[in-house]
């Protein structure tokens, strides 16, 4: 349950706002205000960098607001302000809030191919913590719920939201200090922050003090491989020096091809149109494989060749104007020799080349009338089955998506996953496989339904799987999870609009279980635990989120990340909300799943079964540790 207080609002003051403070004023002032000002960086940082470097680069933007200046007598003409509840008229800190918010919104700028990124934009040298992840504590329901409203919102509005709730700012101060910080537009920033309820308590959470952090290590064996692969790669870069510097014809940055392909046989071959490998239509039949190997060479334009030299030009040297992205964990590098090439078409305004090089689908796409405005994107795909080589994305336009399915595909629908009892709806497709468009759940601000792709292939097997926003849709499967299965839309309508929480993110599939079933007290219905896992093609990066759903009452009850939490390898997952009957009494429910045999509440017994209901006196401490059938002992998912 949401805290919800008042939206605080006030006419803008009078205050005169000009003013000069000097740097040892405003060194005070960070000092003793150090870590609400690394909490302000903190929330105002986009969520997409993730806890570990949010954490860092708060505290690098926190301590870089001073001037660089620190000779004795310096002082600089600053803009004082208003500096908010309970810090007075305190102009250095003031001073010190604009310079942090100010480079935290500028940290949220996308980096462009033309202009040099500002400091703020690239991760911290400093501080730094070798070999460790920092995150803050993790909260619960009401803090997550609440970081991901504003993780909807832009850095704008973000800052509006937190300069309102943290600082206890009116909207007129809020409005000068937006401005002051760069901001075209502060009003359109405060109206979109009036659109989160205003749970303005929340933010002094733990879920948001990068100063009370929890350490954990990197990815050892990981880290060790990175570490062999750097060596190899600097003995490698010492030879190719070497030979670079005997006499003889150089590289030359001649044509549109890398620089570093003019003499290499393979990057020769990989740019050549005829050495694309075009598998025949009915390979897949006579194939023990059913994966992207086996997809055959469609649309109108494979015989292209001009079209495809431009695909596989900008593949191995895209230019300025070429918008490129890729799946985290993707390389984004040139072809290492002759690749695959499963479709060239015309796809909505687009000409559209799919290609496979054996671990990544690329797809380039270029407007109908000129090369201009073309875009590259590449998804991992190494080790995909027939379950995650089903359907690809072939273009997307105006909130849709259109997809190629695989030629073993006899059959496409689309299903709502929030109206399991619906039908699903026919997708029609073209003599290639290309998809009629159908609303992508990945662009929808408001959760109000969720499509999924329905493919039945030619066994007659139907399999579910959703648009996370990248090329390769995220296949969706139920049940334990060391025995998952096709999902059908039942499994999934309670779960449905978690899936935003995995998108971007490299995914590779996301399987729901419901792990636990409770009677609620007071006779106030029953209740299901459900545990939601997105795994990824790069193996780690997994997320978890355990939900608590009851007639009348959701919520997200924990998360963790970068975890093997409710998977195969680590099934057993418990949880707890705070839960306030109809009758207005609060209880701690906890639920774990089926081999926890018994739950114990802060300062209460051991209670047997995966489940308890303990009453919850006002500003008691609440928590939850389980036991397995052997006495192992289960915390709470983090």
């Amino acid at each position: 349950m949401l805290n919800v207080s008042s939206n605080v609002k006030s006419p803008a003051p009078s205050q005169d706002l000009s003013g000069v403070v000097d740097v040892e004023q405003a060194e005070a002032a960070l000092v003793e205000h150090y870590p609400r000002l690394v909490r302000l960086a903190y929330l105002v940082l986009p969520p997409s960098l993730g806890r570990n470097r949010r954490v860092l680069t708060a505290h690098a933007l926190t301590q870089r607001a001073l001037p660089r200046s620190r000779r004795s007598g310096d002082a600089e003409v600053i803009p004082v302000q208003r500096s908010g509840e309970g810090r007075g008229s305190d102009p250095g800190y003031a001073y010190v809030r604009l310079r942090v918010v100010g480079t935290a919104l500028d940290a949220g700028l996308p980096l462009r191919r033309k202009a040099w990124p500002k400091r703020s934009q690239l991760p911290p040298l400093l501080p730094q913590v070798w070999g460790l992840r920092l995150f803050p504590r993790s909260g619960g329901a009401d803090e997550l719920a609440l970081d991901q409203r504003l993780s909807a919102l832009t850095g704008p509005a973000r800052a509006a939201y937190v300069l309102r709730g943290l600082e206890r700012l009116p909207d007129g101060d809020v409005h000068k200090l937006l401005a002051a910080a760069g901001v075209d537009e502060p009003a359109a920033a405060l109206a979109e922050a009036d659109g989160v309820h205003a749970a303005y308590d929340l933010l002094k959470s733990p879920e948001f003090d990068p100063c009370s952090l929890q350490a954990r290590p990197t990815d050892l064996m990981r880290r060790r491989q990175h570490m062999k692969a750097a060596g190899v790669a600097l003995a490698a870069a010492l030879v190719c020096g070497a030979l670079l510097g005997l006499p003889g014809d150089g590289w030359g940055p001649d044509g549109a091809a890398a620089p570093a392909y003019a003499k290499n046989p393979a990057g020769q071959a990989a740019l050549d149109p005829g050495q694309l490998t075009k598998v025949a239509a009915g390979a897949w039949k006579r194939s023990a494989r059913a994966d992207f190997s086996v997809w055959p060479a469609r649309g109108a334009l494979t015989g292209d060749e001009a079209l495809l030299r431009r695909a596989l030009a900008v593949w191995a040297r895209p230019g300025e104007s070429v918008q490129v992205s890729a799946t985290p964990g993707t390389a984004a590098g040139a072809p290492p020799g002759p690749a695959q090439l499963l479709f060239a078409g015309e796809v909505d305004a687009a000409r559209v080349v799919l290609l496979y090089d054996g671990l990544r689908i690329v797809r380039y796409a270029e407007p109908k009338d000129g090369t201009s405005g073309a875009a590259l994107d590449f998804a991992r795909v190494d080790g995909a089955t027939s379950a995650e080589a089903g359907a690809l994305v072939v273009n997307r336009v105006d909130g849709n998506v259109r997809y190629l399915t695989a030629p073993w595909v006899e059959g496409a629908a689309v299903r709502d996953l929030l109206k399991p009892e619906g039908s699903a709806d026919a997708l029609k497709r073209d003599g290639d496989g290309v998809t009629q468009p159908l609303a992508s759940p990945a662009q929808a601000r408001a959760c109000t339904s969720w499509n999924a792709l329905q493919l039945r292939d030619d066994a007659g097997a139907s399999r579910l799987s959703t648009d996370l926003g990248e090329l390769v849709p995220a296949h969706l499967t139920a049940g334990r999870p060391q025995a998952p299965r096709e999902a059908s839309a039942a499994d999934w309508s309670s779960a449905a609009c978690s899936l935003a929480a995995a998108s971007s993110n490299g995914v590779r599939s996301v399987n729901s279980w419901q792990y636990a079933r409770q009677t609620l007290p007071e006779a106030n219905g029953t209740a299901a635990w459900l545990c939601t896992r997105a795994d990824t093609w790069r193996g780690d990066g997994g997320r978890a989120l355990a939900q608590f759903r009851a007639t009348g009452a959701a919520a997200v009850a924990a998360k963790a990340e970068d975890s093997a939490a409710c998977g195969a390898r680590e099934p057993s997952v418990l949880a707890g909300v705070r839960w306030k009957s109809r009758g207005g009494n609060w209880y701690l429910l906890g639920g774990g799943s089926k081999d926890v045999v018994s739950v114990r509440a802060s300062g209460g017994s051991q209670t047997p079964g995966n489940t308890v209901a303990a009453p919850l006196k006002r500003g008691a401490r609440a928590g939850l540790t389980g036991r397995l059938a052997d006495g192992t002992k289960v915390s709470t998912l983090r």
